[in-house]
C-alpha cells in the first residue's frame, strides 16, 4: 500500500504510521458513510498519534488532518442547508459566533484563567491579540480565515505569567469550527 504521507529519516521524529494510516481509514470509511457514524470537527481536532523513530511527517499529517475537518464541515454545511435553508445555517452560525463573545470582550490579560503554577502557558499578549483579529473579523468584516488562526503559534510561558493551555485551545477550536462554516 502506498503510503499518503512521507516519512521523516530514521533518526528524526514523526507520527506513527500504523495510527495514523487507522485514523485515516476509519476517517475515509465514515465520510464514505459506511457504517452511519459521521466524524465531528472536535474529534478530528482531538485526533493525535505517538511519535516515533522514522514516522510520517507531521506537517502533512496535520495539513491533511487540517483538510479533513474541512471536509467534514463543508458536508455537515450541505446537509444542514439543503434541510433548513442558507439562511438557518447563517443563523446557527452566528449563535455559534455568540458563544465567543463573552471571553472577547474581556479585559486583555483577563481573557482566560492563568495556568497553574509550573504548567506549560501561553503568552497572554499573543492569545489577547488573535482575540482582537477575531474581534475585527466579526465586528468589521477584517478579513480572518481558519487556516490563520490555527496556524498561529503563541509564545510559551509558565504559569500564572500565562494563559492555560486547555482553555486557549479549545476557544480557538470553536473559532476555527465559525471560520469554517463560513469558508
Amino acid at each position: 500500500m502506498t503510503s499518503l504521507f512521507s516519512e521523516v529519516p530514521k533518526r528524526t521524529r514523526g507520527y506513527d504510521p500504523d495510527e495514523v494510516d487507522e485514523f485515516f481509514d476509519d476517517a475515509k470509511a465514515l465520510y464514505e458513510g459506511r457504517d452511519g457514524r459521521t466524524l465531528t470537527s472536535t474529534e478530528i481536532q482531538r485526533a493525535t498519534f505517538e511519535l516515533v523513530r522514522g514516522g510520517y511527517s507531521t506537517t502533512e499529517v496535520d495539513a491533511a488532518l487540517d483538510r479533513l475537518e474541512g471536509a467534514f464541515i463543508a458536508r455537515q454545511r450541505a446537509a444542514y442547508v439543503a434541510a433548513h435553508g442558507q439562511q438557518a445555517w447563517m443563523n446557527a452560525l452566528a449563535e455559534r459566533a455568540r458563544t465567543l463573545y463573552e471571553r472577547l470582550g474581556r479585559p486583555d490579560g483577563k481573557k482566560f484563567a492563568p495556568a497553574e503554577r509550573g504548567a506549560p502557558a501561553y503568552d497572554t499578549d499573543d492569545v489577547d491579540d488573535l482575540c482582537d483579529r477575531l474581534v475585527d473579523y466579526f465586528d468589521r468584516q477584517v478579513p480572518l480565515t481558519s487556516a490563520e488562526v490555527r496556524e498561529t503559534v503563541f509564545r510559551r510561558r509558565s504559569g500564572a505569567s500565562g494563559y492555560g493551555e486547555a482553555a486557549v485551545d479549545a476557544f480557538f477550536a470553536r473559532a476555527v469550527e465559525v471560520l469554517l462554516g463560513v469558508e
